[in-house]
């Protein structure tokens, strides 16, 4: 037994995890090649209920139900839903972009009719489908969705 002491490596704490600078990666393999991926570029489909998404189920339920008339809340055509105030009150019914009828894009104060379908999974909100602009809100422009404007 020699009383030399021997060299040793400097000592980390177990507890504290080695700084990026010490790991050292091999040459092949700094670059990852990706698999391609079917959804890279596109957006999350949405959740929201749209003509095409809804079951044959409820859109004859819907079909088959009484008309309603209302007055358009609000619409954002670059969201595609907005929402309708009942004429005989209560809270305000969904619409989206896909259960519009007609031409024109539904502005604020547009008088509509419509018929109602729940929304799923729970099937507790409803949600105005067929919809149809009756009469025009007077002194508002009015877009077609072909992006012709029109003033009323």
């Amino acid at each position: 037994m020699s009383s030399e002491p021997t060299p040793t490596a400097p000592e980390q704490s177990p507890a504290s995890p080695p700084s990026p600078g010490s790991l050292r990666i091999p040459e092949h393999r700094r670059t990852r090649d990706r698999s391609p991926s079917p959804m890279r570029g596109y957006l999350i489909p949405s959740p929201l209920p749209t003509r095409r998404t809804r079951t044959f189920s409820a859109t004859v339920r819907a079909s088959e139900g009484p008309v309603y008339k209302g007055v358009c809340k609000c619409f954002c055509r670059s969201k595609g839903h907005g929402f309708l105030t009942p004429a005989d009150g209560g809270p305000d019914i969904f619409v989206h972009i896909s259960d519009i009828e007609g031409e024109y894009v539904p502005v604020s104060g547009d008088e509509v009719t419509y018929k109602l379908c729940s929304i799923p999974p729970k099937n507790e909100k409803l949600q105005a489908v067929e919809v149809v602009i009756t009469h025009l809100a007077p002194g508002t422009k009015h877009e077609t969705w072909s992006g012709h404007v029109i003033s009323s």
